[in-house]
């Protein structure tokens, strides 16, 4: 919702996205601004939500998790408690970066950091396998990233 939002607020907010470590200072002379009136901004737009946290992104291959998977969940059937602990069970594996809960022939779709092949088998088998509700799988590889913005598209209605 960005009824809220003026044309600085954009202006901060896609500059905060490109490099979330900016000073107020270099933020305030991007949007043309004192250093006060950002900050006070940002802590607004903090507040309500719209920024969520302050992070680093780091590099899959340097840190040995290059070989990236989407892999496609359907449960053996679909109910509230079934679903839930699903849910549960998924937020405590560290491999599975995103899982979004989908619409159509699957149920979830997880993104999934590992070192190779070998090591997304056994992961198959030995940790999602392990889930009760898991009804069957579908794993896409990632070949090559073509675009990751790392971000949401920011613009005025």
């Amino acid at each position: 919702m960005t009824e809220k939002l003026d044309k600085t607020d954009i202006q901060i907010l896609k500059a905060l996205q490109e490099n979330g470590r900016i000073t107020v200072k270099d933020l305030a002379l991007k949007v043309h601004l004192s250093t006060t009136p950002v900050f006070e901004r940002m802590r607004r737009l903090e507040t309500e939500g719209y920024i969520q946290r302050y992070t680093a992104v780091l590099s899959p291959s340097r840190l040995g998790r290059g070989f990236i998977v989407y892999c496609s969940v359907r449960l053996r059937r679909m109910g509230r408690d079934i679903a839930h602990d699903f849910i549960s069970r998924v937020q405590d594996i560290p491999e599975v970066a995103e899982c979004y809960n989908i619409s159509g022939d699957f149920d979830f779709l997880l993104k999934i950091y590992a070192p190779d092949m070998q090591y997304y088998n056994d992961f198959l088998i030995n940790t999602l396998g392990t889930i009760e509700s898991l009804g069957s799988v579908q794993s896409c590889f990632v070949m090559n990233e073509v675009k990751n913005s790392y971000g949401v598209p920011v613009s005025l209605l």
